[in-house]
């Protein structure tokens, strides 16, 4: 059962969008058939419209009235113009930095108070009327004592409470879809809520967004791909953020950028670099890049270079996931099909049963067409939900961890759709990816990881003198146990007897083949001493073999 709050919210919902002459959306939501008959016995549903407005403005208008959650998703399918009719997708990009702000004295009391004291005491100017406005906060023009431009973040007010009710309704609505949607517990919509949970409480964390913009800017310094506001910690407070101002092109203005001749070839491009640099390399990637928090940096049209905003929403994945998913980038860009499906076992993505071959062939259905094409001409939304399809036949359930960099992933391609549809994302991927593989491969990387584990490794060498005492005492009791035992067990007793002893001295031989390595990998002095240890150790396991 629903709690009396959440059947509100609902309601308040179906009002808005009734409102806004959306109500065929409620009749055709499975997820209010327990609610149907109250959505009849509205009088609003047989009077109240709003029909004169074209209907990407009414949707516009609907997710604006409903708050942050529903802005943020027009905010993730504006996009996708390959998805949606143009005046949708029109309306609903609007949703990426014109949201209506609230006032600027607000704002100015808010900064105060987190401060502690009047605007003018921390900046040498303050502009009431905000620059942009989005879901959970708006953004003010200001300048330091110093006379350096800077932006000033504020969260909206009530933001947590609205936040916190709104999320009662999307796990009301989980529960429901679990209840009377055939099929939905694969889609895990009560996991994937609970991540959404997360994500979107951390964004209201203001410090928080603060560490991920230095953690991204310290990844990318020095680098012509990407700039990162510096952050000033100093004024930065749970509820108000500081950034270094940036003076760029807003990414979804490309007739400017073409006006002013940027390469939008390599823009894209390196956009697709950016991408995997954050999830391989780096695993901390920028998880809302809608075009409201890109800009261009166009000073060398020639080498443009992207600048990013708005850090609240940042993702990572556990190692092992990171391993599966770079695998299937791999092999998708190699068209193995059967490495994909053998993939998608092996991380238990599917279930444990399902025959490799049939997901192999049914992975080649969708695939294969697409290849050889351009960004232009096939769209990876269309292909997202034809795999659906596949993972609905073969019973694959959603990984909530995932489902931030698909999102990421959609904008991306969204992104590189608008500024250069002839984009080649094989030829530009493939490269990165297969460079990435061979470093994940090369001694550098390998010896790099052993000095990370090293003190693991050196617990493990000390620990190793007392185990070996341990088992050579053992193999000394087993010998006065058996010399008890009667005479006809005397064979066995030897070959124990020296099986053990073989055994103690492989384990001496191992600890000290690692100590040696470790002493060459550290460049410890004198080399030779290394040398010795693994070479000795190496000889007395080669001649056990």
């Amino acid at each position: 059962m629903i709690s009396a709050r959440v059947a509100i919210r609902l309601l308040e919902i179906q009002r808005v969008l009734v409102r806004h002459g959306l109500d065929e959306l409620v009749s055709a939501t499975h997820l209010y058939r327990p609610l149907r008959f109250l959505y009849f016995l509205q009088p609003s549903t047989w009077f109240e419209r709003r029909r004169g407005a074209s209907r990407g403005e009414r949707l516009r208008l609907a997710a604006e009235e409903l708050g942050p959650i529903f802005i943020k998703f027009g905010q993730a399918v504006s996009t996708r113009r390959d998805l949606l009719p143009p005046d949708i997708a029109d309306e609903l990009a609007k949703l990426q930095d014109r949201v209506p702000p609230f006032p600027g004295a607000a704002a100015r009391a808010a900064i105060e108070a987190a401060l502690g004291g009047p605007v003018g005491e921390f900046f040498g100017s303050f502009d009431e009327t905000p620059l942009a406005a989005a879901s959970i906060a708006q953004v003010h023009a200001a300048t330091l004592k110093d006379g350096r431009e800077v932006v000033v973040k504020v969260l909206r007010p009530g933001m947590r409470e609205v936040i916190r009710r709104d999320l009662e309704v999307l796990y009301a609505l989980a529960g429901l879809a679990v209840r009377f949607v055939p099929d939905a517990s694969r889609l895990r919509p009560l996991e994937v809520v609970s991540e959404y949970d997360k994500t979107i409480n951390d964004e209201l964390d203001l410090l928080r967004e603060a560490g991920n913009a230095a953690q991204l800017k310290r990844n990318f310094a020095g680098s012509p791909l990407l700039y990162v506001p510096e952050v000033h910690f100093d004024l930065s407070r749970p509820n108000v953020l500081v950034l270094e101002r940036i003076r760029g092109i807003q990414i979804s203005e490309t007739e400017r950028l073409r006006a002013l001749k940027v390469d939008l070839r390599k823009l894209a491009e390196n956009g697709v670099e950016i991408f995997f640099t954050q999830m391989l390399r780096h695993n901390f990637f920028h998880a809302d890049m809608h075009p409201g928090n890109i800009f261009v940096l166009a000073e060398d049209p020639a080498n443009p270079r992207y600048a990013a905003v708005d850090f609240g929403i940042v993702g990572t994945l556990d190692p092992k996931d990171l391993e599966y998913l770079a695998g299937n980038f791999l092999a998708f860009f190699d068209r193995d099909y059967h490495r994909i499906a053998e993939l998608h076992v092996e991380s238990g993505w599917v279930p444990a049963g399902t025959r490799v071959q049939e997901l192999e062939g049914a992975v080649r259905t969708v695939c294969e067409p697409i290849f050889d094409k351009p960004l232009a001409e096939i769209s990876f939304g269309l292909v997202l939900l034809r795999l659906f399809d596949i993972a609905r036949r073969f019973r694959m359930e959603v990984q909530p961890q995932l489902v931030l960099l698909q999102k990421t992933l959609l904008n991306i391609e969204g992104l590189g759709r608008q500024l250069y549809p002839e984009l080649d994302l094989y030829t530009t991927a493939q490269p990165f990816l297969r460079s990435w593989k061979a470093e994940r491969a090369s001694p550098r990387t390998l010896l790099k990881e052993a000095r990370r584990h090293l003190p693991e490794l050196a617990g493990a060498v000390r620990a190793m003198p007392p185990l070996v005492l341990r088992l050579l005492r053992e193999a000394e009791a087993r010998r006065s146990l058996l010399e008890v035992e009667a005479p006809a067990l005397e064979a066995l007793k030897r070959e124990l007897g020296a099986a053990a002893r073989r055994r103690d001295r492989t384990i001496v031989a191992a600890a000290l083949l690692v100590l040696g390595g470790l002493w060459l990998g550290m460049d410890a002095q004198p080399w030779w001493a290394g040398a010795l240890l693994v070479a000795g150790a190496t000889g007395y396991l080669v001649a056990r073999r």
